[in-house]
């Protein structure tokens, strides 16, 4: 079975969080990569909890903080976030969540709650065996998979069946 994140179950999300700031603090420094406070403030943001933000609702947490209201902030900070693996870009929902296994995923696959947007992360959705075979068979290489899949979480089934 897959490794997940807690993103559906009771855990320690301080040390979640602290775990994978000290890791994006600790890459940046060891490759030079400028982590800016507005980086570093919009992957904070990300880290608060597990729920997938969409880049304008990350802009206007910026703004109530005194941030620049122009977009570029938060899609820059996105980007350079993304492009280094320390935050994902769900398709589904249009969204960003902050990589819960930093340096450990390569290809993740997410399981959405379509009712309060929480996103669990697994470590790695290599194809599907029937996938691979058909690729094969059509000489096609896979490099890279998107799986993403929506549904409720348990507390949202519980609330849904009271």
């Amino acid at each position: 079975m897959p490794e997940t994140t807690a993103a559906f179950t009771e855990h320690d999300h301080a040390a979640c969080q602290s775990k994978a700031l000290a890791y994006v603090i600790a890459q940046c420094e060891a490759k030079g990569l400028r982590l800016t406070e507005a980086r570093r403030r919009v992957l904070e943001i990300l880290l608060e909890s597990h729920t997938a933000l969409g880049a304008y609702e990350v802009l206007q947490r910026l703004n109530t903080e005194g941030y620049s209201a122009q977009p570029p902030i938060a899609y820059r900070a996105l980007d350079f976030l993304v492009e280094h693996g320390f935050v994902h870009k769900v398709e589904r929902i249009s969204a960003f969540v902050a990589c819960h296994f930093p340096g450990q995923c390569n290809a993740p696959a997410f399981l959405i709650c379509r009712s309060c947007r929480s996103v669990a992360e697994t470590r790695d959705a290599r194809p599907a065996e029937p996938l691979s075979k058909d690729a094969a068979a059509m000489r096609f290489a896979i490099e890279d998979t998107n799986v993403e899949a929506e549904g409720l979480c348990q507390s949202c089934q519980s609330e849904e069946g009271a």
